[in-house]
């Protein structure tokens, strides 16, 4: 009987309720999944409920809300539309495949609004200027776990538009820190508190990269006038890529621009508004004209974005496939409730124990925690078609008794095919659990091996617990 296997000791009494709290929150905003994509028309979400106007700032596509077609049904021209970022709202109302319009109150998801992000395959938020409410953040996080698309543009430090005490670089960093959906970076980022004054921050060399090489021209670079970066963090979200970098910056520190993904939805980010800025607006205004600034290639950027966000034409999840593929989930029993089948596993790994509480149901998949030398397994070959974009996911918590704060003792191994995805160990142990998430995009056409593999020291327990899993394709 798999609940009977041998006992593992827990880190404390209290870190076991406390894991059952948060996984039942998660539960809570999970269960309920709206599809954000549309089968056609791509449907973007411009923010204007969190004083993008405030100040001198203008961070609106025009005047009328929530529908700009109602200023202009037919813009030709960016002055057909009043507003600083009329210019790529403009440009993409001209293609005849977007849908455009504009949020003036809290952001929700699965409600009944006109505005509800679940109308919606991508939410722009230009330079917000006040706190995310709590029931906003979870509907973001959710809206693009669950497939839809988030593009953040940030502003310098100390740019508190509105005197509220809150600028764009602390809101957004409060977005992905103080949530109820997954605080532990989601996406492998956090946007840096800087004050850079000028530059023109330049693109990677990556000829397949649908952001900077998309249907709206090739990016060479952009610009920055009193902006910031991130640091970028791999090691909490294999996905996060730096597009175009600071001079004199690479790798994880230094990204004006950079991609990422959570869950089924696709995320990016831009350090400064002021590439955005079209240079004309509300009356009163004092606006700079970035979008067409000779030095920098700002509008292919934000338009390729905004397409790669929103699936135009793109493989989705950040790259591979490209041709006809049937959405799917692939992984046989993927939260274990069909107990030890269809994977295969060590001796008593899939268990319903309840030492560990599993995510949801009754089911998990806990490797390791014997407080002894060990290591377990757990593996599923799966094929995926061609020409799909693939995004494996799965929700992981981890448990140690460890008291280091600087050695890896016991660790987590994840893989697909020969690619290792990421190591986790004791060092990354929190309370819950957290989703993980990877684009295996690149196996499309392939029967690929998912593996974990956890390897525990001869002291002090570690406890890799793994549930509902997927691998969906699309």
């Amino acid at each position: 009987m798999l609940g009977s296997r041998r006992s593992r000791r827990r880190l404390t009494t209290a870190l076991a309720g406390l894991g059952l709290f948060v996984t039942g929150a998660a539960l809570q905003v999970t269960t309920t999944a709206v599809p954000a994509h549309a089968a056609t028309t791509n449907r973007v979400l411009f923010d204007d409920g969190h004083a993008e106007e405030a100040g001198n700032a203008d961070w609106i596509i025009s005047t009328s809300k929530p529908d700009p077609l109602s200023q202009d049904s037919s813009p030709s021209s960016e002055t057909d539309w009043t507003g600083a970022l009329s210019s790529w709202g403009v440009a993409l109302q001209k293609t005849g495949d977007y849908s455009l319009k504009t949020a003036t109150s809290a952001l929700t998801y699965g409600g009944s609004s006109t505005t509800d992000l679940s109308n919606f395959d991508t939410l722009v938020l230009p330079e917000p200027n006040t706190l995310f409410t709590t029931a906003e953040k979870t509907a973001i996080m959710t809206f693009v776990q669950n497939g839809g698309g988030l593009f953040m543009i940030s502003d310098h430090t100390g740019a508190d538009r509105n005197s509220d005490g809150e600028d764009a670089v602390e809101i957004l960093n409060d977005l992905m820190t103080n949530n109820s959906v997954d605080s532990t970076d989601p996406f492998g980022f956090s946007i840096d508190t800087l004050d850079i004054s000028s530059g023109y921050p330049a693109a990677i060399s990556d000829s397949t990269n649908e952001v900077l090489n998309g249907a709206f021209g090739t990016v060479t670079k952009s610009l920055i006038a009193d902006g910031t970066t991130a640091t970028l963090k791999p090691a909490d979200n294999a996905n996060v890529k730096g597009l175009v970098y600071r001079s004199g910056y690479s790798g994880n520190t230094g990204a004006f621009f950079a991609t990422s993904t959570f869950g089924s939805g696709r995320v990016a980010f831009w350090g400064d508004s002021s590439p955005i800025d079209d240079g004309t607006g509300q009356s009163g205004n004092t606006l700079y004209d970035g979008w067409n600034d000779s030095g920098a290639t700002n509008a292919a950027l934000a338009l390729n974005a905004t397409a790669w966000l929103s699936g135009d034409g793109s493989s989705g999840g950040g790259g591979g496939g490209g041709g006809t593929c049937t959405a799917a989930q692939l992984l046989g029993n993927p939260g274990f409730e069909s107990g030890n089948t269809t994977w295969t596993a060590s001796s008593g790994v899939i268990t319903t124990s309840s030492s560990e509480a599993a995510r949801t149901g009754s089911y998990k998949a806990w490797l390791d925690g014997y407080g002894s030398a060990h290591t377990d397994t757990l593996s599923q070959s799966v094929t995926i078609p061609s020409g799909c974009s693939a995004t494996l996911s799965f929700y992981l918590h981890i448990d140690t008794a460890e008291t280091t704060t600087s050695t890896a003792y016991d660790k987590l191994t994840v893989t697909a095919g020969s690619t290792t995805l990421a190591t986790y160990s004791n060092l990354n142990a929190a309370s819950g659990y957290v989703l993980k998430s990877f684009d295996v995009s690149s196996l499309a056409g392939t029967t690929a091996t998912i593996n974990f593999s956890g390897v525990e020291g001869s002291t002090l327990q570690t406890s890799f617990v793994i549930d509902d899993t997927a691998l969906n394709v699309s």
